[in-house]
C-alpha cells in the first residue's frame, strides 16, 4: 500500500525520478509493516501447577517399594524464551521452554535412599543415580535432625519453611518439562526403607508402635502400609498369612504359631459340663468343593519394575475353583510362589476341623497356639477358645502335614526398561570436503557426538567465534554417532583404486558400537563413508577383533580430493562414520576461522568437551589436477599437461569433462630441476582462484623458453642462491 501511495505522490512532485524515489521508500515501509513477522512457538496459557489436597494419607515404607508420593510444595512453572534462527533470510522464531520446582513426600517414616524414578512410566533416573532429563534433585530421608530444604526456604522464607523431620521427601529443582509436553509428569519412585527383605512381624511392630508384638517370620521384599493403626496392618496381612492376634499382659501379640505347644491338659479331653456326658472330640470335614484347588496370587515384582506379577498354583483332585488374592507388597517371584503354595496347603488342610472339650486346666491356651492332638496325625491350630461351667472348648483347624519348602518361581518376561547411564559426551567437529555433486556456498561444518556409555543420547551445542569469550546456542546433537580412535593407521595407499593390501584398526567409543561390511553396490551408493583424520575413505570389510575393536579393509582412499592427507595418519586420530542421521550441520558466517564448539550433556559436569577448529573451508577449496605430464618440444620448449578436477562433478558418466565449477581457472605451478639439469621436474600444480599466481597455466602451456637453463631460470625467478640444486615447494594451499 505504501509503495503505491508514495509512487503516485513522488511522481506528482518530481516526475519520473520522484516516482522511482517514492516507490523505493514505499517498498521499505511495506516490508516493515507487512513483511513476515518473527514466529511464536507454543506457549502455556496457565503456569499454575497441579497441587495435592491436605489430609492425604502418607505410607510407611518397609523394604523396597515403588510409590507415587504426594506433592507437598511447588512453585509456578518457570518460563524461558529464546530466539531461534530458521535460516538465512528467514524471520527468527521465539521458542518457549518451561521448568518446575516442586517437592514430593515419599514416606511417613525415615528411609535409606531412593533408587530409580519413573516419569509418565518412562525411566527418569537410573539405578546408578543418573537422570535422563536435566533436573536438580535432593533427597531428605526423614531423619529426626534434618534441616529445611534451601530452595523451599528461599521461596517461602526460612521462618515459614518446616524441616519435615521424620518425613522422607524429594525436591526437584529446575526440572525441564520439554520432554513431557511442558507439564509436570506423573512420577513414581523406587524407595528403600530397609535394603534387605523385611519380616511381617517387623512391619507389624514398627507400624503399630508400642503395645504390639509379633512373631510373623514370613519375608517380604517390601511393603508400603498406609495408616499406622493395628487394624490397618491386620487388613494388609489378613489374606496373606494364617496368623492370630492374642491378648497378653504386654498388649496385643500377632502370632503364626510357628512353635508348637504340648500342654498336658490336652490329653484329658472329654470333660463333662453339668454332669452331661461329652464325646470329648468331634471331627468335621468340609466337601472338597468348599475349598479352592487353585490360588492366583498377584503381587508387585521388582524384576518387572514393581509392576504386578502373577503366580498361580494348584493341587490335584477336585476343588472349589480358583481363589484370587491381591497382595499390596513387593515380592520376588520365588517368594510369591512359595507363599502361594503355602496358602493353598493351609486352605486344603483347613478343610478338616475339630472340637475338643478339656478341663479348666487348658484355659491358658489361646487362639493361634499350635498343639498336637492325641490320636490325630499332624498339628492343629486353635481357632477359638470358650469357657462354660469350668469346661474349656477348643475349635481347631488342621495344619499341613509337612512343612512347605521354598519353591522357585519365574517373573515371566521382565518388563524392565533399559537402564544404562548416560555418561559423558565425546565430541567431533568435522570440516568436510565436497561430499555431494552440488557446489557449496559455505563450509560444511558438521558435529558428531556419542559417548563411552551405550546410554548416551543427546547434548546441547554451543558455538563461539571469539575464542570462547561468548557462546551462542546451536541446538542439539543428532543421534549417537559411530566415533572411534585409530590404533593402527593405514600406510599410504593407492588413490582411485580399491586398496586390498592395507587395513586399519579402530577402537570405537563404546563396545556396543558395530560396523558392518558393504558390497560394491552399497559402496557406490555412498555406504561406509568415514573421516579418518582429514582423509575421506570408504571401507568394504569390517572385522570384529574384540568388543568395540574393528579392523577395516577393502579401502577406498583419498576420496573427494583428500588424497593429500594419506601421509599424515598417526595413532590416536579420530574416526567418524558419516551417517546423515548422526550429523548436525552448523550454519556459520564465512570461513569461521577459530570456531569452537561445546557440548553439554547430562553427565558432562562442569568441564564439558570443547573442540576448536582452527580453519574451515575444505568444501570450498578447488581441487589440484591429476595426471601431470611434460614434454620437450622440438623448439626446446617444455610443454606441461594435466587433467583438471571439478567440485561440480565426481562421476564420469558421460565421458565428457565435468563443468569447471569455479569462477575462473588458474593454477600455481611449483617447479624444480633434476640433479643432472637434463629435465624439468614438475612437483605440484594447485588451483589458485583466490591468489594472483606467480605465473598461470592452462591445460597446455609453454612455461618458459629453453634458451635459459631451467635450473638457472628457476633460481633467478625465485631469487635462490647459485648452489641450489633442487627446489621442492610442493605443499598445496
Amino acid at each position: 500500500m505504501a509503495t503505491l501511495v508514495l509512487t503516485v505522490l513522488g511522481g506528482a512532485i518530481g516526475g519520473p525520478v520522484g516516482a522511482i524515489i517514492g516507490a523505493s521508500i514505499g517498498q521499505r515501509v511495506d516490508q516493515r509493516l507487512f513483511g513476515p513477522k518473527g514466529r511464536q512457538g507454543p506457549r502455556l496459557g496457565d503456569l499454575a501447577v497441579q497441587t495435592s489436597s491436605y489430609g492425604s494419607a502418607l505410607p510407611h515404607v518397609f523394604g523396597a517399594v515403588r510409590l507415587s508420593g504426594t506433592v507437598i510444595w511447588a512453585t509456578d512453572l518457570q518460563e524461558t524464551r529464546r530466539k531461534v534462527s530458521a535460516g538465512k533470510g528467514q524471520p527468527k522464531s521465539t521458542v518457549y521452554s518451561y521448568a518446575a520446582h516442586f517437592a514430593v513426600a515419599l514416606s511417613a517414616r525415615p528411609i535409606r535412599r531412593v533408587g530409580r524414578i519413573w516419569a509418565d512410566g518412562k525411566l527418569l533416573r537410573g539405578a546408578a543415580g543418573d537422570f535422563k532429563t536435566q533436573t536438580g534433585f535432593r533427597l531428605h530421608p526423614g531423619s529426626p535432625d534434618q534441616s529445611a530444604d534451601p530452595l523451599i526456604a528461599s521461596a517461602e522464607g526460612a521462618e515459614q519453611t518446616p524441616a519435615y523431620r521424620g518425613l522422607a521427601y524429594a525436591v526437584f529443582e529446575d526440572f525441564q518439562l520439554e520432554a513431557f509436553g511442558n507439564r509436570i509428569p506423573s512420577l513414581s519412585f523406587e524407595v528403600f526403607g530397609d535394603e534387605e527383605p523385611v519380616s511381617a512381624g517387623t512391619i507389624v511392630m514398627q507400624s503399630a508402635g508400642a503395645g504390639v508384638t509379633a512373631s510373623l517370620p514370613a519375608l517380604f521384599d517390601g511393603m508400603a502400609v498406609t495408616g499406622g493403626t493395628v487394624a490397618d496392618v491386620a487388613a494388609a496381612l489378613f489374606d496373606l498369612l494364617p496368623f492370630s492376634v492374642q491378648t497378653t499382659a504386654e498388649g496385643l501379640h500377632f502370632t503364626a504359631g510357628e512353635t508348637p505347644l504340648d500342654p498336658p491338659a490336652v490329653r484329658d479331653f472329654g470333660a463333662r459340663a453339668d454332669g452331661n456326658p461329652s464325646p470329648g472330640r468331634a471331627v468335621e470335614r468340609k466337601a472338597t468343593q468348599a475349598v479352592p484347588d487353585r490360588i492366583a496370587l498377584r503381587y508387585l515384582d521388582p524384576a518387572r519394575d514393581y509392576q504386578p506379577g502373577l503366580q498361580r498354583v494348584m493341587r490335584a483332585g477336585p476343588g472349589g475353583g480358583e481363589a484370587r488374592i491381591e497382595m499390596a507388597a513387593t515380592l520376588s517371584a520365588g517368594r510369591a510362589r512359595t507363599l502361594a503354595d503355602r496358602l493353598l496347603a493351609h486352605r486344603s488342610a483347613g478343610r478338616t476341623s475339630m472340637h475338643l472339650t478339656l478341663p479348666w486346666r487348658a484355659l491358658p491356651l489361646s487362639p493361634g497356639d499350635v498343639i498336637p492332638v492325641p490320636g490325630e496325625a499332624g498339628l492343629w491350630r486353635i481357632a477359638a477358645v470358650s469357657l462354660e461351667a469350668m469346661v474349656v472348648r477348643l475349635s481347631l483347624v488342621r495344619l499341613p502335614m509337612e512343612a512347605m519348602p521354598a519353591t522357585p518361581g519365574s517373573p515371566g518376561r521382565p518388563g524392565a526398561q533399559t537402564d544404562v547411564p548416560h555418561g559423558p559426551t565425546r565430541l567431533a567437529v568435522l570440516d568436510l570436503p565436497p561430499i555431494t555433486d552440488t557446489l557449496e556456498a559455505s563450509p560444511v561444518i558438521v558435529v558428531a557426538a556419542s559417548g563411552p556409555s551405550p546410554g548416551w543420547r543427546r547434548a546441547a551445542l554451543l558455538t563461539s567465534l571469539d575464542q570462547g569469550a561468548s557462546w551462542q546456542e546451536a541446538g542439539q546433537t543428532a543421534a549417537p554417532a559411530l566415533i572411534g580412535t585409530v590404533t593402527l593407521p593405514p600406510p599410504r595407499g593407492a588413490h582411485g583404486l580399491v586398496d586390498h593390501a592395507s587395513s586399519l584398526n579402530v577402537t570405537m567409543a563404546n563396545a556396543e558400537m558395530i560396523l558392518t561390511d558393504a558390497d560394491a553396490v552399497a559402496l557406490n551408493a555412498g555406504a561406509n563413508a568415514a573421516m579418518l583424520g582429514d582423509e575421506l575413505i570408504q571401507f568394504g570389510s569390517a572385522q570384529a577383533m574384540a568388543p568395540g575393536v574393528w579392523r577395516l579393509s577393502a579401502l577406498h582412499r583419498g576420496l573427494r580430493g583428500t588424497e593429500w592427507a594419506q601421509a599424515l595418519h598417526q595413532p590416536g586420530e579420530s574416526f567418524v562414520l558419516l551417517d546423515e542421521d548422526s550429523l548436525v550441520r552448523l550454519s556459520l558466517p564465512g570461513l569461521a576461522a577459530g570456531l569452537r564448539v561445546m557440548a553439554i550433556g547430562l553427565d558432562d559436569g562442569e568441564t564439558p568437551p570443547v573442540v576448536t577448529l582452527p580453519a574451515a573451508g575444505a568444501a570450498l577449496m578447488p581441487l589440484s589436477p591429476v595426471h601431470l605430464t611434460q614434454q620437450r618440444l622440438p623448439s626446446g620448449d617444455v610443454q606441461v599437461r594435466w587433467i583438471r578436477r571439478s567440485r561440480a562433478g565426481w562421476r564420469w558418466d558421460d565421458q565428457v569433462d565435468a563443468p569447471l565449477g569455479e569462477e575462473r581457472e588458474a593454477y600455481r605451478v611449483t617447479l624444480d630441476a633434476a640433479p643432472d639439469d637434463s629435465v624439468l621436474c614438475l612437483r605440484n600444480v594447485v588451483p589458485a582462484p583466490f591468489l594472483k599466481p606467480r605465473f598461470a597455466a592452462s591445460h597446455t602451456t609453454t612455461l618458459f623458453s629453453a634458451t635459459l637453463n631451467p635450473v638457472d631460470y628457476i633460481r633467478d625467478l625465485l631469487g635462490l642462491p647459485d648452489d641450489t640444486a633442487c627446489i621442492d615447494v610442493a605443499s598445496p594451499f
